[in-house]
């Protein structure tokens, strides 16, 4: 018999594979983007013009479906949050929290918006005030408008699509047993099948839905970052410039990943949230804090009271050609972009959560993030419009990613604390950078590894690597353009997930018929697995008693595949 050091190099690295992946989805993964970087790099103008020709298909014929699917998410979770299955556990009835509240929301609120809300922050709402389709009299009335439907972009709508992934994997992985994948959800409505091509489909979607997005949130931060270093040293802003900065954030995410979601990602993720914080508390010490504090109550119930009539709200192409156009460039472009990093974001928070009940996740995930969304809102964006208003700067006549620099520029501050404020800034922007970049390797991992929560570090490097490469092709296609290229990314990524999420729905919804709240365990169609199968603490890697080698863990679920 030969040992294991006379096979050839081929059979060690298919013992790997199947040792530590998932091998079709992983290779199947590896392939397509592997195609992708090459097309993008050597075909620049075709997949240019062909991301645009499925982008305008989208956005003229579907943007109905993204409107009426994001709503339809807000409503569904909120349903299961007040039912009666609120009471069942992401676990067994006797699991309790990993993560304490204050931990667990920083990372549910760096991964969930990130960088997304220092890029836009301060330049959404004078944006929307200049072209949105506003029908206001005054100019407060105005401004109320266009903040209105800045949160309507960044609240409830966005938590929901992420909750109804996140709500399906803990709950069939913690509380049945399958393994940490989106496949998993369809079990209720395919069964066993989950296990074979049906599965892994499904799985190598959420894939590239997870690095799509992530591209998305890492080239707007490669863009913010360039523009603080070009105000505050002058640095040239162009693509060559930010492909520079996403290889550089990327290494910083990667020292994260070696450091383990303990080390790594949890505390970057409190440690960032702080900074956040100090810049959104500087803004408005020295702002027009009368203003943002009568905003901040104007806003928030202009937003509630209005939230049915905007969530339903549709322009068309024929008869409102400006209006279509803006809708398709923000919210198609938001709920694409959410819808397709919500594989990312699902999961994270997933794997976060286990141990709460429904009600804590749903309401904790839907109402904290939200509620400090419109607080950041209210500060950046409601100072922004309050100098557009009076004239003292023209942001929504630049771009969006010097909005905050420029900003900054205008408050009452002398010229070293503006320059250490920027400086800060771009801080933030990093770690937030990072952060996405170490929690979005941490998922594609256990996508590509069949839902493993103890992924190989190693593979998680080559996702982090990975997703900065993705980023910085979509913003070399771009060019000066790129901001165009990363939202054609999101919109178009973002459609078979919608599928996949109202799949996920049907799913739960046909799981909850069967759940027996006061019954024994056994009498659920699927098995509840005891708490210490899904104990998710970092530990020491399993390795092979024979070998020494790691060893792939057990991940539970109803059958083997063959």
């Amino acid at each position: 018999m030969p040992t294991s050091e006379d096979q050839p190099p081929a059979g060690a690295l298919w013992g790997y594979l199947r040792t530590h992946t998932n091998p079709p989805v992983f290779i199947l993964s590896v392939v397509l983007v592997l195609a992708f970087l090459a097309a993008g790099v050597v075909f620049t103008g075709t997949i240019e013009r062909a991301a645009n020709a499925v982008l305008d298909f989208i956005t003229g014929k579907l943007g109905w479906f993204y409107i009426l699917a994001a709503t339809f998410f807000l409503v569904f979770v909120l349903g299961v949050m007040l039912s009666r299955y609120g009471r069942l556990r992401l676990g067994p009835d006797n699991s309790r929290p990993e993560y304490r509240t204050l931990p667990w929301f920083a990372m549910l609120f760096t991964a969930g918006m990130g960088i997304g809300l220092v890029f836009y922050g301060v330049y959404e709402a004078p944006y929307h005030l200049r072209n949105a389709p506003i029908s206001a009299a005054g100019e407060q009335e105005a401004g109320t408008q266009a903040m209105n439907y800045t949160i309507f972009h960044w609240g409830l709508h966005p938590w929901a699509i992420y909750i109804v992934l996140g709500l399906s994997m803990g709950y069939f992985c913690f509380r049945k047993g399958l393994p940490l994948r989106p496949a998993s959800g369809f079990y209720p409505l395919i069964g066993d099948r989950i296990h074979g091509w049906v599965g892994n489909l499904i799985d190598v979607l959420a894939v590239f839905g997870t690095l799509f997005g992530l591209a998305t949130s890492l080239g707007l931060g490669a863009q913010q970052v360039n523009a603080g270093l070009s105000e505050v040293f002058g640095l040239s802003i162009n693509p060559t410039m930010q492909v520079a900065i996403i290889a550089l954030i990327t290494a910083v995410a990667v020292v994260s990943v070696m450091l383990g979601i303990n080390k790594g990602i949890r505390r970057l993720s409190v440690v960032n949230l702080g900074l956040a914080l100090l810049v959104m508390a500087f803004i408005f010490a020295v702002g027009p804090k009368l203003y943002i504090l009568t905003g901040l109550a104007d806003y928030t119930g202009f937003y509630l009271q209005n939230l049915v009539g905007t969530s339903f709200e549709v322009f068309n192409q024929q008869a409102e050609p400006e209006a279509a156009s803006w809708q398709a460039e923000w919210t198609l472009f938001y709920w694409g972009w959410w819808m397709s990093w919500s594989p990312f974001v699902g999961m994270f928070i997933a794997r976060i959560s286990y141990g709460r009940t429904i009600r804590e996740f749903i309401g904790g995930t839907l109402f904290a993030p939200v509620g400090a969304s419109i607080v950041w809102f209210t500060v950046l964006g409601g100072t922004g419009l309050r100098y557009q208003l009076d004239g003292k700067t023209d942001i929504a006549g630049g771009a969006p990613e010097s909005a905050l620099f420029t900003l900054v520029g205008e408050l009452p501050i002398g010229t070293i604390l503006a320059v250490l404020v920027s400086l800060l800034t771009v801080l933030v922007v990093t770690l937030f950078f990072a952060t996405s970049s170490d929690s979005g390797s941490l998922v594609v991992d256990m996508l590509t590894n069949g839902g493993d929560p103890h992924p190989v570090r190693g593979q998680r490097m080559f996702w982090a690597v990975t997703e900065g490469a993705v980023a910085a092709v979509l913003l070399w296609i771009g060019g000066s353009t790129a901001l165009d290229a990363l939202q054609s990314a999101a919109i178009t990524a973002g459609l078979p997930f919608a599928v996949v999420l109202l799949c996920l729905c049907a799913g739960l919804a046909k799981a909850f018929r069967d759940e027996r709240l006061a019954s024994a365990p056994s009498a659920s169609r699927l098995a509840t697995p005891d708490a210490r199968a899904h104990d998710l603490s970092e530990r020491e890697p399993v390795t092979d008693s024979a070998t020494g080698a790691p060893a792939r863990r057990p991940r539970g679920g109803l059958s083997s595949r063959s």
